[in-house]
Protein backbone atom coordinates (compact mmCIF):
# COMPACT_ATOMS: atom_id res chain seq x y z
CA UNK A 1 0.00 0.00 0.00
CA UNK A 2 2.61 2.48 0.93
CA UNK A 3 5.04 1.97 -2.32
CA UNK A 4 2.00 2.17 -4.21
CA UNK A 5 1.09 6.05 -3.11
CA UNK A 6 4.86 7.12 -2.80
CA UNK A 7 4.58 5.76 -6.97
CA UNK A 8 1.36 7.99 -7.44
CA UNK A 9 2.59 10.40 -6.02
CA UNK A 10 5.83 10.52 -7.41
CA UNK A 11 4.01 10.37 -10.97
CA UNK A 12 1.32 13.01 -9.57
CA UNK A 13 4.21 15.28 -9.05
CA UNK A 14 5.75 15.03 -12.11
CA UNK A 15 2.54 15.74 -14.02
CA UNK A 16 1.85 18.82 -11.90
CA UNK A 17 5.45 20.25 -12.19
CA UNK A 18 6.09 19.69 -15.89
CA UNK A 19 2.79 19.75 -17.29
CA UNK A 20 0.68 22.25 -15.37
CA UNK A 21 3.30 24.72 -14.26
CA UNK A 22 4.68 27.91 -16.73
CA UNK A 23 7.85 27.53 -15.82
CA UNK A 24 8.44 24.03 -17.09
CA UNK A 25 10.04 24.01 -20.97
CA UNK A 26 7.02 23.70 -23.13
CA UNK A 27 7.16 20.05 -24.64
CA UNK A 28 8.92 18.53 -21.41
CA UNK A 29 5.53 17.39 -20.19
CA UNK A 30 5.51 14.36 -22.14
CA UNK A 31 8.92 13.03 -21.96
CA UNK A 32 9.06 13.73 -18.46
CA UNK A 33 6.08 11.88 -17.49
CA UNK A 34 6.78 9.18 -19.98
CA UNK A 35 9.93 8.01 -17.97
CA UNK A 36 8.28 8.56 -14.74
CA UNK A 37 6.23 5.68 -16.04
CA UNK A 38 8.46 3.43 -17.16
CA UNK A 39 10.95 3.85 -14.42
CA UNK A 40 8.33 2.99 -11.95
CA UNK A 41 6.89 0.08 -13.72
CA UNK A 42 10.60 -1.24 -14.49
CA UNK A 43 11.73 -0.72 -10.57
CA UNK A 44 9.03 -1.61 -9.03
CA UNK A 45 6.94 -3.11 -11.15
CA UNK A 46 7.76 -6.93 -10.48
CA UNK A 47 6.81 -6.06 -7.00
CA UNK A 48 3.59 -4.50 -6.94
CA UNK A 49 2.43 -4.12 -10.22
CA UNK A 50 3.78 -0.58 -10.40
CA UNK A 51 -0.79 0.20 -10.96
CA UNK A 52 -0.65 4.15 -10.42
CA UNK A 53 -3.86 4.44 -11.29
CA UNK A 54 -7.12 2.33 -10.51
CA UNK A 55 -8.51 2.06 -14.21
CA UNK A 56 -5.35 0.39 -14.94
CA UNK A 57 -5.66 -2.27 -12.50
CA UNK A 58 -9.86 -2.67 -12.95
CA UNK A 59 -8.89 -4.20 -16.57
CA UNK A 60 -6.99 -7.37 -15.37
CA UNK A 61 -8.98 -8.02 -12.33
CA UNK A 62 -12.57 -8.02 -14.50
CA UNK A 63 -10.46 -10.12 -16.78
CA UNK A 64 -9.61 -12.65 -14.44
CA UNK A 65 -12.10 -12.28 -12.06
CA UNK A 66 -9.20 -11.59 -9.08
CA UNK A 67 -10.52 -9.03 -6.86
CA UNK A 68 -8.43 -10.28 -3.80
CA UNK A 69 -6.19 -6.92 -2.59
CA UNK A 70 -7.98 -4.63 -5.74
CA UNK A 71 -9.15 -2.44 -2.78
CA UNK A 72 -5.07 -1.60 -2.36
CA UNK A 73 -5.30 -0.21 -6.33
CA UNK A 74 -7.92 1.52 -5.79
CA UNK A 75 -7.13 3.58 -2.25
CA UNK A 76 -3.52 3.59 -2.99
CA UNK A 77 -3.45 5.83 -6.07
CA UNK A 78 -6.44 8.05 -4.58
CA UNK A 79 -4.38 9.10 -1.60
CA UNK A 80 -1.08 9.52 -3.45
CA UNK A 81 -2.37 11.64 -6.14
CA UNK A 82 -3.89 13.63 -3.53
CA UNK A 83 -0.76 14.03 -1.06
CA UNK A 84 1.18 15.21 -4.23
CA UNK A 85 -1.47 17.87 -4.97
CA UNK A 86 -0.88 19.26 -1.15
CA UNK A 87 2.50 19.18 -1.53
CA UNK A 88 2.93 20.55 -5.30
CA UNK A 89 0.78 23.89 -3.80
CA UNK A 90 2.21 24.00 -0.64
CA UNK A 91 6.54 24.18 -2.46
CA UNK A 92 4.66 26.45 -5.51
CA UNK A 93 3.00 28.85 -2.94
CA UNK A 94 -0.91 27.98 -4.17
CA UNK A 95 -0.21 27.34 -7.75
CA UNK A 96 0.29 30.83 -8.37
CA UNK A 97 2.53 30.03 -11.17
CA UNK A 98 0.30 27.41 -13.02
CA UNK A 99 -1.96 28.41 -15.91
Amino acid sequence: LVLEVVLTFILMFVILGSGLDRRAPIGFAGLAIGLTVALEAACFGPITGASMNPARSLGPALVAGIWQHQWIYWVAPIVGAQLAVIAYRQLSHGFRDIQ
